[in-house]
């Protein structure tokens, strides 16, 4: 009866960890590591970003968020190469691209796929209800976000043409 008792306990907390962004780890855009954990007490905001795109301007207003809120919000950049060719950079060039022209501070990861047969596990946790828990969303285009609560969990996810500054998030950030 014990073992079925901790069988149940680990099973539980297996679970448990299933719904929270706090277990991944991504490879970062300079080589070295991403441990969402490390975020545990504040807010994730995660945008599939791109350097060529209409909505590249969105950087802009990413940096400002992330400066106004980054002692309770961490923002995460995951340049993807997926939609139109718009992200053909190689890391270096991105990160170039993003320091000079928005004055990006807020990390960013190596470029990934966010969909398709190669979409990256953390991005098929964010994108399927039964992984987050919240919402399926489909990917169509560059910038979409989601939003996460202190604890890892699902808050919303908010397509390309709302800004990151826009009152459905901001107001979720206050």
């Amino acid at each position: 009866m014990k073992i079925l008792a901790t069988l149940l306990i680990v099973a539980a907390s297996l679970i448990g960890n299933a719904q929270s962004i706090h277990s991944f780890k991504v490879k970062s855009i300079d080589g070295k590591q991403i441990d969402f954990a490390s975020f545990k007490g504040k807010k994730i905001l995660v945008v599939n970003t791109a350097s060529k795109c209409g909505y590249t301007p969105q950087y802009e207003a990413l940096e400002k968020v992330y400066e106004q809120y980054k002692d309770k919000l961490v923002i995460i950049g995951f340049p993807c190469n997926q939609f139109g060719g718009q992200e053909p950079g190689t890391n270096e060039e991105i990160v170039s691209f993003c320091k000079k022209n928005y004055g990006v501070t807020f990390p960013l990861a190596d470029k990934i796929d966010v969909k398709g047969d190669k979409i990256a596990p953390i991005y098929q946790w964010l994108t399927q209800k039964t992984k987050n828990g919240v919402v399926d969303a489909t990917i169509t285009w560059n910038f979409n976000k989601f939003l996460l609560d202190e604890n890892g969990k699902m808050i919303a996810y908010f397509p390309s043409n709302v800004t990151p500054d826009s009152p459905e998030i901001l107001s979720r950030l206050k």
